[in-house]
């Protein structure tokens, strides 16, 4: 087994400090311990240093400083990416603060929607590998690969990954699918504090069904199609069974993986781990976060909504299904809470009579006589044939077809409804099923609005507006810090629940243009309210294997922090 080149221990005063066992040129070249040029001078003798650096001794603010001009000198995001990127693979705790000093400046460049970028041209730039690649054709080495990180069973809080198959709704990007578990993981640390040092990321590379990379001289990953079946479920049953038994703690997230796989990866440990799918739960999590926002500022109660889902897909069911809940925690039975939500997929609205139906998408099929009389003359029971005989209330899309909430559309939603709330949940930016200007211009500033992702303030009629961007970073950090502080055993709906309320629960009723969200310079304030309400759940169900006397004081008392800690000799 690989050893680490450092430990955390208490110092003299109690306080964290690094106890570092590399020298020389293995310290600068180990982003967990290097600090570049705020190393002391008296560092860099007991460490081997001499020489090795400028005179100069900065500190880490300097640095900040220094590295952010560097930033704003570059062109494209991809550009800009790059040298995060490059930052990150030198000193953690610097990139950390940067990103912590520039978060919404920044957070779009490391996570979407410039991450999707880099995915697709992972191997045209790859220099320097992070995180472990597991082989579907190497089975047997998954345990070692494991083991080479070095990590021990008490070192691991989270485990991120992804065979890439789903990707940001681009779709099928192979092995540099893990760029997307090492952006999930950035904004753990710099949004709820998880440790760096305690996670990792994992590309399940099970092949790729892309032909442009099958025949890229220069991709990365194993050139053959998609491996599926038998094969592929003993793969992912391996690589869950190594990760679990050499790392107890950590919690296992599963991204971008495509809709069947995900859900029986769920079905197969959902119940025995403590392991998510945000695609499925984070997505649901923070769309229902939405909606409930959605529903504070136009009054009423979520009873009282009809519900149209623009996209059946891992991410549209998932939202659906926690709307279920809610509704049902609100007293409607599952079958009633189910009908008020209407689903549409490619071939249109789901109904009972449809061929192929999922099992997750059958308990929203409706029924042949309840929508017959809405087809349009082709047959078609579509988008706006279902919003022109529904009347819907609120219109969520997770369809990644952009431009999809027409200007039609949209203003017989308003027509029937004075305040629409309207969720383009698509991401990145060029997915969105309609821009925020837009929905606002056609419904003349009534629609309630949040996207998937970024979208800049709506300048309307002298007001200005705030999207709130339903992205899953205000979900995940948050319910990864709580379940870490009270060694949860299991997530359960529950604490999906929880969350989303928490989330909800910090939108200003009395201020539309404030946003439905909060925005992602409150992502370390969101993500701590999330983590206390995660931790109540976990403990008001007994899923905790940690006792936790008061839960605000052991979240707080769990979040990293990017600073220099003493080095000890």
């Amino acid at each position: 087994m690989a050893s680490r080149q450092f430990s955390i221990e208490r110092g003299p005063d109690g306080i964290p400090a690094m106890r570092v066992h590399a020298r020389g040129i293995d310290v600068l070249d180990n982003p967990q311990i290097n600090r570049g040029t705020a190393f002391t001078v008296e560092e860099r003798k007991h460490l081997g240093l001499t020489g090795m650096l400028p005179s100069t001794v900065e500190s880490l603010e300097q640095q900040v400083g220094r590295t952010y001009a560097q930033f704003l000198d570059l062109g494209t995001d991809i550009e800009k990416w790059s040298f995060l990127s490059g930052v990150h693979d030198t000193n953690e705790v610097l990139f950390y603060a940067l990103l912590d000093e520039h978060i919404e400046e920044m957070l779009p460049v490391v996570y979407t929607p410039t991450v999707g970028t880099a995915i697709e041209q992972f191997s045209h730039v790859f220099r320097r590998p992070r995180g472990v690649f597991l082989n579907v054709k190497a089975t047997d080495e998954i345990d070692r690969a494991l083991a080479a990180t070095g990590l021990g069973p008490q070192d691991v809080d989270l485990i991120v990954a992804s065979d890439a198959e789903a990707i940001l709704g681009i779709g099928d990007l192979g092995v540099g699918g893990i760029e997307i578990c090492i952006g999930k993981l950035a904004v753990y640390t710099v949004a709820a504090g998880i440790d760096p040092s305690r996670v990792l990321a994992v590309g399940l590379d099970v092949g790729t069904n892309r032909e442009e990379l099958l025949t890229d001289p220069r991709y990365l990953g194993l050139k053959h199609a998609r491996v599926r079946g038998g094969e592929y479920d003993s793969f992912i049953d391996t690589y869950v069974a190594s990760a679990s038994k050499r790392f107890p703690n950590a919690i296992l997230h599963w991204e971008d993986m495509a809709a069947p796989q995900a859900r029986a990866i769920l079905a197969r440990y959902g119940s025995e781990l403590c392991t998510f799918d945000d695609d499925i739960q984070g997505t649901a999590a923070v769309g229902l976060a939405c909606a409930l926002a959605g529903v504070r500022v136009s009054g009423g109660s979520l009873t009282d909504q009809r519900i149209v889902i623009f996209g059946a897909g891992s991410a549209g069911v998932g939202i659906a299904d926690l709307i279920r809940l809610a509704l049902q925690q609100e007293g409607l039975s599952a079958e009633a809470a189910a009908g008020c939500m209407y689903l549409i997929d490619r071939p249109g609205l789901l109904t009972s009579e449809m061929d192929g139906l999922a099992d997750y998408q059958v308990p929203y099929a409706k029924d042949r006589g309840e929508v017959e009389s809405w087809r349009a003359a082709g047959g078609q029971l579509g988008l706006a044939e279902v919003v022109a005989n529904l009347h819907p209330t609120m219109l969520v899309g997770t369809s990644g077809q952009p431009g999809a909430f027409t200007r039609p559309i949209l203003e017989s939603m308003h027509a029937a409804c004075e305040r629409p709330i309207v969720l383009p949940m698509s991401n990145p930016t060029a997915l969105a099923e309609q821009t925020p200007a837009n929905i606002l211009g056609w419904t003349r500033g009534a629609a309630l609005v949040a996207t998937g992702s970024p979208f800049g303030p709506v300048e309307l009629n002298g007001t200005t507006y705030r999207i709130g961007q339903a992205n899953n970073a205000l979900l995940f950090p948050g319910l990864g810090l709580g379940a870490t502080v009270t060694g949860a055993s299991n997530l359960s709906e529950a604490m999906f629940l929880a969350a989303a309320r928490a989330i909800a629960g910090l939108a200003d009723p009395t201020d539309q243009a404030k946003g439905l969200l909060p925005m992602i310079s409150q992502l370390r304030e969101v993500s701590a309210t999330v983590a206390v309400a995660v931790a109540d759940a976990a403990i008001a169900a007994g899923l905790n294997r940690i006792e936790v006397a008061n839960t605000i004081e052991a979240v707080r008392e769990a979040i990293w922090s990017p600073t220099y800690v003493p080095i000890l000799r």
